[in-house]
């Protein structure tokens, strides 16, 4: 074996260094968008509005005899209704407020303009 057949290993490990980095900032990517995607806000906004509609509908055509059982009070029109309403605050909650992913490693290495860190 001679000493030219094999490779050097600076560049091999410069090489695997920046397909590591690559993947790194992939995940990194990926990470971010799913923050946001899995933003409890958003599920919870989306499960109030959908059961929302859902108890809001049984309310409108709820029958004389559901409303005598409830002392003639609607309460799935009322309870819909809320329902509705703190869905809508979550989900407006969530578009004035979106989630900010945490910084990832290369930001914190990089110093800051004005050359203060």
């Amino acid at each position: 074996m001679s000493d030219n057949s094999t490779p050097q290993h600076g560049t091999t490990e410069a090489t695997a260094a920046e397909r590591m980095a690559k993947e790194v900032e992939e995940l990194e990517r990926r990470s971010e968008t799913a923050a946001r995607l899995f933003d409890v806000r958003r599920i919870i906004g989306g499960l109030f509005v959908v059961y929302g509609v859902i108890v809001t509908l049984a309310g409108v055509f709820a029958s004389d005899a559901d409303l005598k059982k409830a002392q003639d009070i609607n309460i799935n029109l009322w309870t819909g209704l809320a329902m509705l309403v703190l869905g809508i605050v979550f989900l407006v909650w969530l578009r004035l407020s979106p989630t900010i992913p945490p910084p990832s490693a290369t930001d914190e290495e990089q110093p800051k303009e004005d050359g203060t860190e």
